[in-house]
C-alpha cells in the first residue's frame, strides 16, 4: 500500500500533533515553564514543556527534543499519560500527546520560550496556569504506569469557553 492509499483527504478532520511534558523530580515536584512575555500564545502563563511534532519525528522524539530545547534537560523515564484532542471551530484541530518524565539529567536552563520553576501540586494550582492545567496537571501527576492512558476532548462553546470531556478507557 502506497502513501496515496492511506486515505488522507483534505475534507476529513485533521490534527496538528503536539507534545506536552511534565517533568517530576524525586520530591514529587513538577517543572513548569512560564511563557515569555513576547510569546503569541500563553504569554505569562505557566504550562508544561512542549511544542509541535516536526516532520520525521516520533511523538517521543519530539517530547525529548522539546525538553532539551526548552529546559536543557533529558529524562530516562517516560510515561505516556494520555491524549488530548482539541477541536477548533475552523481548520485542523490539535492532538496533544501528554507525558510525565523523570530520571532527570543535564543542567536546567531557561530558553527564549520562558522561565522555569519547580512546584508542588498545591503551589502549582495557585499560580497563573494555562486554562486546562487545573484539570490536567493533577490527572497527570497521579497517573500510574499500570493505568491505561486518558483520552480527553477539548472544545469551545458559543461563549468561547473551554469544555473538557474524557472518554472512558477501553
Amino acid at each position: 500500500m502506497g502513501a496515496k492509499a492511506q486515505g488522507a483527504d483534505a475534507q476529513r478532520y485533521q490534527i496538528i500533533p503536539r507534545v506536552l511534558v511534565f517533568v517530576t523530580n524525586r520530591s514529587g515536584r513538577v517543572l513548569l515553564l512560564q511563557g515569555a512575555a513576547d510569546k503569541k500564545i500563553w504569554a505569562g502563563l505557566w504550562n508544561g514543556i512542549g511544542g509541535h511534532v516536526e516532520a520525521g519525528e516520533t511523538v517521543l522524539d519530539a517530547a525529548r527534543r522539546e525538553l532539551a530545547e526548552e529546559a536543557g534537560l533529558s529524562c530516562s523515564k517516560w510515561l505516556f499519560c494520555g491524549q488530548v484532542l482539541i477541536e477548533l471551530n475552523s481548520g485542523p484541530g490539535i492532538g496533544i500527546f501528554v507525558f510525565r518524565a523523570s530520571g532527570i539529567s543535564g543542567e536546567m536552563t531557561a530558553s527564549e520560550e520562558g522561565n522555569l520553576a519547580w512546584f508542588d501540586l498545591d503551589e502549582a494550582l495557585k499560580i497563573n496556569l494555562v486554562e486546562d492545567l487545573p484539570t490536567l496537571l493533577p490527572l497527570v501527576l497521579r497517573h500510574k504506569a499500570s493505568q491505561p492512558p486518558f483520552w480527553a476532548r477539548y472544545q469551545y462553546d458559543d461563549l468561547d469557553q473551554l469544555v473538557i470531556s474524557f472518554s472512558p478507557s477501553a
